[in-house]
């Protein structure tokens, strides 16, 4: 299975942009999907996680209330509704693909390479 995200840009402190990471190949229904972020010279960071098949989420605290992940199984695409951003969401942000319910990014065998999103002040 192969991730290819986009949606990423440059916008304004409060503004909204949409991630998608679209799949190619299938995805198993008891897959874990995630966006990870990572900002310069920090450690790659858990935001949110959804399973394939069923609604389950988690957010990471940060992000809780302002982003929003969502899955279409029939464009095999997971997708990233990013709402009120800040200039702390500045930061390449990667799907990726795994099996296990975990916000650890070890859980995760498969990755987007990555789409960058810079929030000005």
């Amino acid at each position: 299975v192969q991730l290819q995200a986009s949606g990423g840009g440059l916008v304004q402190a409060g503004a909204s942009l949409r991630l998608s990471c679209a799949a190619s190949g299938r995805i198993y229904s008891s897959a874990v999907m995630a966006w990870f972020r990572q900002a310069p010279g920090m450690e790659r960071e858990f935001v949110a996680l959804t399973r394939w098949s069923r609604d389950s989420t988690d957010y990471a605290e940060s992000v809780k209330g302002r982003f929003t992940i969502s899955r279409d199984s029939a464009r095999n695409t997971v997708y990233l509704q990013m709402n009120s951003l800040k200039p702390e969401d500045t930061a390449v942000y990667y799907c990726a693909r795994g099996s296990q319910w975990s916000r650890q990014r070890g859980a995760y065998v498969n990755w987007g390479q990555g789409t960058q999103v810079t929030v000005s002040s």
